[in-house]
C-alpha cells in the first residue's frame, strides 16, 4: 500500500514538471466607448427629471434617456468616482488621519473629529452608505495631497472613460459652477464602478458597524439608497441631492444577469422614476450571448509543434442587449497569428476577438490555446504516455479504494 502511494505521489510530481501551464488572466477586457442606442420602437418611459439615463452595465449601450447630454450638476452622486478612484488606489488598508479642514465640511457628515484615526476602507463605506462629506474630504486630502490634487485625478480618470462633458472640482459634489456631469456620462461612469467587485460590495451592503475610537459602541451606518430594499434586484449605487442640483439619484438592479445603470438628475420623484426606467429596461430587452466562456472558435498551427496544431477558446462570456423587434448586428473581427512556434501551453493567450457595433469596439475577448502543443515529437510522447499512466494509475487507486 505504501508503495502504491509513493508511486503516485513521484507520478504527481514528474507530470506538473512537465504539463504545467501559465496563469493566463480572464479579466474582463470590455472598452469604455459607450454605445448610445437608444430604441425607438418602444417609447421611452416618461420622467421628469432634467436629465436621465438607462444604460446596460455589460456592453455601456444606452436604452433609454432623455437630455442625456445636457450638463447638469449632480450633488453627492460625485461621490461615485471618489470612491472608485479610492478603490483603485489600492490602499484600503491603509490608515488616515483626519484634518481639521476636513470635518468643516458640511452638511452631510460621518461625525469626523480631528486626528482621528480611521481607515481608508471605512472612510469609503462612510462615503458610500452615509454620504459623509467629510469622508469625501478627508479621502481626497489622503489620496490627492490636496482637493485640488484630488480633482485632477477625477477629472483624468473621467477623461480616460471618454467624458468629455464632466468636470469635477471636488469630491463630494457641493455647488460650484464648474462642477458638472452629463445622465449619459455619469452612467458611464457608475457602469464601470459597478465592474469592480469591491465597488459593487461598498454599494449594495446595507448596513455595517465599524470602529469608533473614544466610544464605547462602533459606529452603525445603514445606506440611504432606498431602492436596495424597495426594488428587486437593486444593488446600488448613490443618492444625491443640494439646492442647485435637486434629486439625484444612480441606482443599479440586476436580474437573471442582466444588470442595469440607471441615472436622474434633478428629478421631482427619483425613486418612481428610476424604478419607471429599470422597470422598462428589465421588460423591454434581454441579454443575447454573443461569445460563451470555453467555446471553441478557431484553431491555429503551430510551427515545429506537436500535435501540428491547437483549438482557441474564448475565455470569457459576453452577451449584447437586443430589444423587441432587434436583431443582432454585431460584428466579430479576428485578431489572429497565422502560426505559432512551439511550445504552446494549455490557456495561453493567442489573439483575441474584437466585437464591434456600429463602428464602435464593445468588447475584446482573449483567446486562449485549449490544449499543449510540444515543441519535439518525444515531449509530446512522454507527455501523452504519462497521462494515460496517471489515468490508470488513479482508477486502480479509487478502485481498490485507496
Amino acid at each position: 500500500m505504501n508503495r502504491r502511494i509513493k508511486m503516485l505521489t513521484a507520478t504527481l510530481g514528474l507530470l506538473a514538471l512537465l504539463v504545467t501551464a501559465p496563469s493566463v488572466s480572464a479579466a474582463k477586457h470590455r472598452t469604455s466607448d459607450a454605445v448610445e442606442v437608444v430604441k425607438q420602437a418602444t417609447a421611452d418611459p416618461w420622467v421628469g427629471a432634467k436629465g436621465a439615463a438607462l444604460m446596460d452595465v455589460n456592453t455601456y449601450r444606452v436604452l433609454a434617456g432623455k437630455n442625456l447630454h445636457q450638463r447638469l450638476p449632480m450633488a453627492s452622486t460625485t461621490k461615485i468616482m471618489t470612491a472608485i478612484i479610492a478603490i483603485e488606489s489600492g490602499r484600503l488598508d491603509e490608515v488616515v488621519t483626519v484634518s481639521h479642514s476636513a470635518v468643516k465640511v458640511e452638511p452631510s457628515s460621518i461625525w469626523l473629529v480631528p486626528g482621528e484615526k480611521i481607515k481608508l476602507l471605512h472612510l469609503v463605506y462612510g462615503l458610500m452608505l452615509r454620504s459623509g462629506n467629510d469622508a469625501a474630504q478627508a479621502i481626497a486630502e489622503y489620496l490627492g495631497g490636496s482637493i485640488e490634487g484630488f480633482a485632477k485625478l477625477m477629472n483624468e480618470k473621467a477623461k480616460s472613460l471618454g467624458c468629455s462633458n464632466t468636470n469635477f472640482v471636488n469630491p463630494h459634489g457641493l455647488p460650484h459652477p464648474d462642477h458638472y456631469t452629463t445622465s449619459y456620462e455619469l452612467a458611464k461612469i457608475s457602469a464601470y464602478a459597478l465592474r469592480n467587485e469591491q465597488f459593487s460590495k461598498f454599494v449594495a451592503t446595507r448596513r455595517i458597524s465599524v470602529p469608533w475610537p473614544n466610544h464605547d459602541n462602533p459606529r452603525v451606518w445603514h445606506n440611504k439608497n432606498r431602492m436596495l430594499t424597495m426594488y428587486e434586484g437593486a444593488d446600488g449605487v448613490k443618492t444625491g441631492w443640494t439646492r442647485a442640483a435637486g434629486r439625484c439619484l444612480v441606482a443599479s438592479a440586476k436580474r437573471a444577469n442582466f444588470r442595469l445603470v440607471a441615472v436622474v438628475l434633478n428629478s421631482p420623484e427619483m425613486w418612481g422614476e428610476t424604478a419607471a426606467l429599470m422597470d422598462f429596461g428589465f421588460a423591454n430587452y434581454y441579454p443575447e450571448s454573443v461569445i460563451v466562456k470555453g467555446q471553441f472558435m478557431q484553431s491555429v498551427p503551430v510551427q515545429n509543434g506537436y500535435p501540428r496544431s491547437v483549438g482557441l477558446m474564448a475565455s470569457e462570456d459576453f452577451s449584447w442587449p437586443l430589444g423587441q423587434g432587434e436583431t443582432l448586428q454585431i460584428e466579430q473581427q479576428w485578431v489572429l497569428p497565422e502560426k505559432v512556434q512551439a511550445p504552446v501551453k494549455k490557456g495561453e493567450q493567442i489573439g483575441h476577438i474584437r466585437l464591434v457595433y456600429q463602428g464602435n469596439c464593445l468588447a475584446e475577448i482573449p483567446l486562449i490555446a485549449d490544449q499543449d502543443s510540444w515543441n519535439g515529437w518525444w515531449q509530446y510522447l512522454i507527455n501523452r504516455t504519462l497521462t494515460r499512466f496517471y489515468h490508470l494509475l488513479l482508477r486502480g487507486f479509487v478502485t481498490q479504494g485507496v
